[in-house]
């Protein structure tokens, strides 16, 4: 992996990724841009001990552009994105309508009241283009261009990991506009948070209760338990186990794990790496394989969220890196809303058993 790091017009980081050892990425970014102001802030939750983000700013972000003016592909016959390069393979960048920006102490002051705690959002968000075509998707790549994405959030993840105030890096991908995707590129966000947010907080807590009472580690257990429930197994290669959770929330939804427990992407080995990718296109090409189109229609494409699970840098020695994989689809032309039940009480009701959807993801064709 060849890795090219510069800036772009307004000073924002952009990283290039290539296959090639040799690649020149030399090509500066010509736009006339001023350097974008971060309002960012997160207050405390004094019910749920929960950070909110607050990032008004957002409101002017790109919503929906025609594909001829879309800013994550290359720039290219006099139209320039933000990606200055006339072509790429794996590109990451500063996003320039952040949640969290290492900028905002600059405009956002903190407070500390009992009940309205406010510190300013600092942090970083990236943005992911993991192709240049614009009518790919992930599950279009070959194993070599997702060994790459693979490379490039290792490279983030330890990265970003290492700025001061990092508590965690998520690294993640939404597909679909069912699932809210305002950009119809190929491309992922990592986000850097100055907190540890509350999913990791309570597996973390679930996770050291499990330690207290058998001295074992909770997703040790839990991996050497599915392994043993074939029912709902999906796949399994030499280093990594998928399985649709006992207790899963999402009408489709596989966790990935690699079979020896490691804290973070930094910590696989190349074993680990160089099975993740032929594994992970199976499971996105199974996933679009659920809901078959239409004789004459358009190739389905799933829409999921993609998201990786990592430790925080402090506090998250029981945790193990997996990704989840889940869909809002429930059947065709049929989404999985979150009602009131879900959205006010977060108390999940699932519309497909755990063991019907791994059997379904098992016998999808794969085409």
């Amino acid at each position: 992996m060849h890795r090219t790091a510069t800036r772009l017009a307004d000073g924002r980081e952009l990283v290039y990724f290539d296959q090639a050892p040799g690649a020149v990425r030399d090509v500066r970014d010509e736009r006339p841009l001023e350097p974008a102001a971060s309002l960012s802030e997160i207050r405390l939750d004094p019910v749920l001990g929960e950070w909110v983000t607050v990032a008004a700013h957002r409101q002017q972000r790109t919503y929906h552009p025609p594909a001829g003016e879309c800013p994550l592909c290359p720039s290219r016959d006099g139209r320039l994105s933000e990606i200055p390069a006339a072509d790429y393979e794996v590109a990451v960048f500063e996003n320039r309508f952040p949640s969290l920006a290492p900028g905002s102490a600059e405009h956002v002051a903190a407070r500390d009241a009992p009940l309205h705690t406010l510190r300013p959002g600092n942090g970083r968000c990236e943005v992911v283009c993991f192709t240049s075509d614009h009518d790919a998707s992930f599950a279009d790549l070959d194993e070599a261009k997702a060994r790459l994405v693979l490379d490039a959030w290792t490279d983030r993840t330890a990265e970003l990991s290492a700025l001061p105030g990092v508590r965690q890096v998520y690294c993640f991908e939404n597909r679909g506009e069912e699932i809210g995707v305002t950009l119809a590129h190929p491309h992922g966000q990592i986000y850097a948070f100055p907190f540890v947010p509350s999913r990791t907080t309570r597996m973390i807590a679930r996770a050291e209760a499990h330690r207290a009472r058998t001295g074992r580690n909770l997703f040790e257990d839990l991996l050497s338990a599915e392994q043993d429930s074939p029912e709902r197994l999906v796949l399994r290669g030499e280093h990594w186990v998928a399985f649709v959770p006992f207790a899963a929330r999402w009408p489709y939804e596989v966790h990935l794990y690699p079979k020896r427990r490691v804290a973070d992407l930094t910590a696989l080995t190349e074993p680990e790496r160089a099975e993740f990718p032929g594994l992970y296109l199976d499971l996105l090409r199974r996933f679009d394989a659920l809901f078959p189109a239409a004789p004459g229609a358009a190739p389905n494409r799933t829409p999921y969220i993609s998201a990786w699970h990592q430790a925080p840098r402090t506090g998250g020695g029981q945790l193990a890196l997996h990704l989840e994989l889940f869909t809002v689809r429930r059947a065709p032309g049929k989404l999985k809303y979150l009602a009131g039940v879900e959205s006010g009480m977060d108390a999940f009701v699932t519309d497909v058993s755990p063991e019907q959807a791994a059997s379904r993801l098992r016998e999808a064709a794969l085409g």
